[in-house]
This record gives structure tokens, C-alpha cells and sequence, in this order.
């Protein structure tokens, strides 16, 4: 079974997306991705179950290599320590930024109505809303926060083990972090607003209200949909 080698703890919207294709990238891959949970069938079980206090970690990470975004940065105490031997990855963004894109796209009230309801809706809930007092719209709540986690990561990792990290660092921090060497190619930019706005779009239809019920995405179709 493959233990995970990297563990980010940064939340969603610090450029996590474009993080799990430089893993990849590196030779850290598989990645896992707050797009597992929706796209592939039977991941929202095994998430339901460890927001409810039973978490299976080496099932949710079996053949992946790395992890980012949430759920997995919620849990990145119990991860860091379950994995000893695991880097720890905080990804940060300017924290004024990270709040306005929170609010355009993952937790927008478009979004977050959509969820409503759902059994996605309902792990979302415990792993990400409850971070923030469910108060995910407030600007005041969330930049405490995000500050707060920021400052435990700090706080709770060694300096060894840890690498805080930003998308505009691109290669050089990260190559030198996990000991690899740097690509010859410009460092992943994706999952724009504009991409997360077609997303939405996806969810706000039967498949994607299928996802969010826990039955995934067909393969043709997702290997479509991320063929970048």
C-alpha cells in the first residue's frame, strides 16, 4: 500500500489545483483533490465516514502519493501524524484575494445552495463550513481563520518538514523542498474563476447532482472534462 509522501494543509482557493499538477508533475502522483470526492464513485462514503468520526486513511489515500485542498487540509494534524514520514505543503495566497475568490466560486451561496441538501452538502459541511463557525460568507470569520490554521501549521510542523508555499514561488521552492529537479516548463496555472464557473455549471445539472450524491463521473467524461 502507498503511503502519501506529501501532505498539503493549505485550504481551498491557495492554489491547490495547480499544486496537484506540479506533484504530479514531480513524481508525486497520483494527487488527491477535493475532485476525487466528487468524480470518483465512492469516495464521498469513505468521507461522510471520517467526518463522522471514522476515518479509514489508508483506504481514502490507497495509490495516491499526495494530497491537497480539502477535506484533506482539515485533517492535516491527524494526516502529518499518521504519516510521519510525509512533507507537509501549506500553500498560502495574499489572504484578502483568497477570501474574494472563496466568495466567486467554492464557497459561494450559488455554490453552496447547490450543495444543500445533498450528501456532498453534508461532508462539506463538517469538513469545511464548520472551520469557520459556519460562517462561510463573512469576511472577518474566514481571514481569522485562515490565519489561525496558518499559524498552527507553523507552529506544529518542523521547519524540515515544512514548506509554505505560493503559486508565484512556481518551481524552485518546491523542487528543492522534495529534492527533485526543476521542470524545463512554466509552473501549472489552472482552475481559474472562470473554469470553477464552469464547474458550477456541471453541478448545477443531473450528473452533477448525481456527483454530489456520491455516484462520480463516468471516466469517458472526466477524462474529457480534465484533459488539460
Amino acid at each position: 500500500m502507498m503511503a502519501l509522501k506529501v501532505i498539503g494543509a493549505g485550504f481551498g482557493r491557495t492554489g491547490t489545483s495547480s499544486l496537484k499538477l506540479a506533484l504530479e508533475r514531480l513524481g508525486f502522483g497520483p494527487c488527491y483533490h477535493m475532485s476525487e470526492v466528487l468524480l470518483v464513485k465512492g469516495r464521498l462514503d469513505q468521507w461522510l465516514q471520517a467526518v463522522n468520526g471514522a476515518p479509514d486513511w489508508d483506504a481514502i489515500y490507497d495509490g495516491y502519493a499526495a494530497a491537497v485542498d480539502w477535506p484533506t487540509a482539515t485533517y492535516w494534524r491527524e494526516l502529518a501524524e499518521h504519516y510521519p514520514d510525509a512533507k507537509i505543503i501549506l500553500s498560502s495566497r495574499d489572504p484578502e484575494k483568497w477570501f474574494a475568490s472563496t466568495q466567486e466560486t467554492i464557497l459561494s451561496p450559488q455554490m453552496w445552495a447547490m450543495m444543500e441538501g445533498t450528501r456532498f452538502g453534508d461532508m462539506a459541511a463538517k469538513a469545511i463550513n464548520a472551520l469557520f463557525d459556519h460562517k462561510i460568507h463573512d469576511h472577518d470569520t474566514l481571514l481569522r481563520v485562515f490565519a489561525e490554521n496558518e499559524a498552527a501549521v507553523k507552529a506544529a510542523i518542523p521547519p524540515e518538514r515544512l514548506l509554505v508555499f505560493e503559486a508565484k514561488d512556481g518551481w524552485a521552492p518546491l523542487c528543492d523542498f522534495l529534492g527533485v529537479a526543476t521542470p524545463d516548463e512554466p509552473y501549472p496555472r489552472v482552475n481559474s474563476k472562470e473554469e470553477m464557473q464552469d464547474f458550477n455549471a456541471l453541478l448545477d445539472s443531473d450528473m452533477g447532482r448525481a456527483m454530489m450524491a456520491g455516484e462520480g463521473l463516468p471516466p469517458e467524461l472526466m477524462a474529457k472534462l480534465f484533459q488539460k
